[in-house]
């Protein structure tokens, strides 16, 4: 049978006719199927930008505190965190802030809508954080990526803005620096009362290093800063460097090498991601190792519990893989205990002794609490109440000498200077 005879009769049946009726509607949808999805893709790769900021982004909270309060202000599905805040009266405050939550949201930013995306993985966790996986995704037309940096610019001011004029506690947490607690208002410099000199002295010290980077690349230093005060407890130590942060707008992470866990390695890393602008502050850095020369006697039923070693330290501090642009502050009560080699220059480049009080320290501590010019006896009363106090001969420390203030912030002056026993064993009032 002739070809265009099979032809002519597959064509007049009805069956045959049917299915390839079919068959091409099919093979057709599914091109346009197809083609519809390519464009689509074209249309999102060409004419869309996407950003996705993961959850353990330094900016992951700063963005979404932004759209809060700049972008995403009439959503409906919301999510709330619960903060505390004091207020200038010493009052707590409740603070209820609403966050968009889980789901996607439309936001309208510099005139072009953007789609906001929070997924989150229920079954799995971020290490860094010990939360759920979180992440925001921002869907925005047009091939602009300013749109990006501006809007994480406006996020990053808006979160400086509202820790304007506090200092940053940190805390390690893993192998990261977490922000620990809320910010605290920054303590003056004045209300912490050192031996004369004495604060204004570390105060310029490190207003100099910050000042000249340039000055220790030219000359092939390492630029960082190493400061020890030491002294018996209660003198100062402590808050002086709380003061000193707020004076310099500097954080402080808080390490303790005492810790169960802490190793050489994660010792190391915390140093070199430190937050910026933050000062390293290493307390009672004594109780933390002995002396080399007494390791053979050392026996304790903790030991080997801590995992950081003393050559760890020291190479952490000023060895080859050490960082740099770094304030280091220690502090101890016995500064006989510490090895020779925690605080020698290039580890140490400034020792402070802070120590009980002299009459300086005594006279601006009465002026602080009791303002004006007072007169007890014929005499200054500040000058008066150093004299007694001196006169005793027994050490007193500042916290000692605050305590007395407190205790007695209902009295005279007079009572003050006339009652300077209690002091050392004086009853609360």
């Amino acid at each position: 049978m002739p070809l265009a005879d099979i032809i002519d009769g597959l064509s007049t049946n009805p069956y045959f006719g049917a299915g390839f009726g079919l068959f091409g509607l099919g093979a057709g949808a599914a091109v346009l199927r197809k083609g519809l999805q390519g464009a689509l893709i074209l249309f999102r790769r060409h004419m869309m930008i996407t950003l996705e900021v993961p959850c353990r982004d330094k900016s992951y909270q700063w963005l979404l505190q932004w759209i809060t309060i700049k972008g995403a202000r009439k959503t409906q599905h919301l999510s709330v965190e619960t903060s505390f805040v004091q207020k200038d009266s010493g009052q707590i405050c409740t603070n209820y802030d609403f966050i968009p939550s889980v789901g996607t949201h439309l936001m309208r930013y510099q005139g072009v809508w953007i789609k906001v995306e929070r997924t989150r993985e229920s079954q799995t966790l971020d290490l860094h954080m010990g939360l759920p996986f979180e992440t925001v995704t921002l869907t925005a037309f047009g091939r602009d990526r300013n749109i990006y940096f501006n809007m994480l610019e406006e996020a990053r001011q808006l979160a400086l803005k509202g820790k304007e004029g506090k200092t940053i506690m940190y805390t390690a947490m893993g192998a990261e620096w977490r922000p620990f607690g809320h910010p605290r208002k920054r303590r003056p410099v004045e209300s912490v009362v050192l031996d004369e000199g004495v604060a204004s002295k570390i105060i310029q010290d490190c207003k100099d290093f910050i000042a000249n980077p340039k000055w220790y690349t030219d000359r092939g230093i390492p630029y960082r800063r190493g400061y020890l005060l030491y002294g018996p407890p209660g003198c100062g130590k402590s808050s002086f460097i709380t003061a000193l942060a707020g004076e310099l707008q500097y954080g402080i992470c808080l390490l303790n090498l005492s810790e169960r866990g802490l190793t050489d390695d994660r010792l190391n890393h915390l140093l070199n991601v430190a937050p910026e602008q933050s000062i390293i502050l290493l307390e009672d850095i004594d109780a933390a190792f002995v002396s080399r020369e007494d390791v053979a006697q050392q026996k304790s039923a903790y030991e080997g519990l801590n995992r950081v070693t003393f050559s760890g330290l020291l190479n952490c501090l000023d060895g080859v893989a050490s960082t740099e642009a770094r304030i280091v502050f220690m502090t101890t009560n016995y500064l006989d205990r510490l090895d020779p080699a925690l605080i020698r220059p290039g580890r140490v480049d400034m020792k402070e002794y802070v120590g009980y009080c002299g009459a300086y320290q005594l006279e601006e501590m009465f002026n602080r609490f009791y303002k004006g010019d007072i007169s007890v006896n014929g005499s200054n009363a500040a000058c008066e109440f150093a004299k007694n106090v001196l006169a005793i001969g027994k050490p007193v420390s500042p916290a000692q000498i605050q305590g007395y203030f407190m205790r007695h912030k209902l009295s005279t002056p007079q009572t003050v200077v006339d009652n300077i026993a209690d002091i050392w064993d004086g009853p609360i009032r």
